[in-house]
């Protein structure tokens, strides 16, 4: 009898540590920092997902998209910062036309700079939200007007590592 329990915890433990395997992650606290650019790395907004590289260090943040020729429809970089606040941006070095998107600590639009275009000259300005963000959220210019993205909507943000 002990013999069969001992067997049927072994597979139960087994089963939760598949499952916790293979399940992503939703809530910023397991987002973590530093997480290698996976295709599990994905922001689902009305129907639409994006597979995106995670921008969390200082360093990822200030290179961004910079120097890129080409980004796919499907594909995008998010912005992860410790707290949420005041996050300007700039296209400094940005090759591609964008659409900006910050996004509140409660995975919430809070505003977007569409058809944001590449900065040629040595000065940039900056596009300040005015808004609180704990996200930003880079994808191809036309891309909110496509999936009719709006302040408020909510967002669904999945990494796996």
């Amino acid at each position: 009898m002990l013999k069969n329990n001992r067997k049927i915890l072994i597979w139960i433990l087994a089963l939760m540590a598949f499952v916790v395997l293979i399940s992503g992650c939703i809530s910023d606290q397991d987002i973590g920092i530093g997480i290698e650019v996976s295709k599990q790395n994905q922001v689902c907004i009305k129907d639409n997902c994006f597979y995106v590289e995670l921008a969390t260090t200082p360093e990822e943040r200030a290179l961004g998209l910079m120097f890129r020729e080409h980004l796919d429809p499907d594909k995008g970089m998010l912005f992860i910062f410790e707290e949420e606040g005041v996050h300007p941006f700039w296209m400094k070095n940005t090759l591609i036309p964008l659409d900006i998107i910050w996004i509140s600590e409660d995975k919430e639009v809070v505003f977007i700079s569409k058809n944001t275009q590449p900065c040629k000259t040595d000065i940039c300005p900056s596009i300040n939200p005015g808004k609180k963000a704990k996200y930003v959220l880079e994808v191809n210019e036309g891309i909110s007007d496509k999936i009719g993205l709006t302040v408020g909507d909510k967002t669904l943000i999945l990494c796996n590592y």
